[in-house]
Parts: structure tokens; C-alpha cells; sequence
């Protein structure tokens, strides 16, 4: 009979000793000053200039002009 209770009671005690840790965690252990967090002074690297419109278009139908020519 004994050797039932064991395997039974397992998930139990699991349960009761994360939840024991849990409790600990929030009441016991010391927690973290709270300090405002610095706001960053700018953007980490500064955007990338957006490529000229024409220069696309240029490309696009020098293609096209290439394809139509076969």
C-alpha cells in the first residue's frame, strides 16, 4: 500500500515545493531598487539615405529595353 502513495503523492509535492519557491521569491528575497532607466541620447546609427527614385527607373528600363531587344 505504501509503495502507492509515493508515486501518487509525486506531482504533489512538485507542486507544493514550486510553489513554496515561488512564494519565497516574492516575499523573502530582496527586491531590485527601482531607478528610472536612462533615455538613450539618439538613435544608434543614423537612417540610411532612401535610394534616388530615378536611379530605379533607370535600371528598370534599361532591363525592359534589354528583354524587349531579344
Amino acid at each position: 500500500m505504501y509503495a502507492l502513495i509515493v508515486p501518487a503523492s509525486t506531482p504533489f509535492v512538485l507542486l507544493a515545493t514550486v510553489m513554496a519557491l515561488s512564494w519565497w521569491e516574492d516575499h523573502i528575497l530582496p527586491t531590485p531598487p527601482t531607478e528610472p532607466a536612462e533615455a538613450p541620447a539618439g538613435p544608434p546609427f543614423p537612417p540610411a539615405a532612401p535610394a534616388q527614385l530615378s536611379e530605379l527607373l533607370n535600371a528598370d528600363a534599361a532591363l525592359t529595353r534589354k528583354v524587349a531587344g531579344r
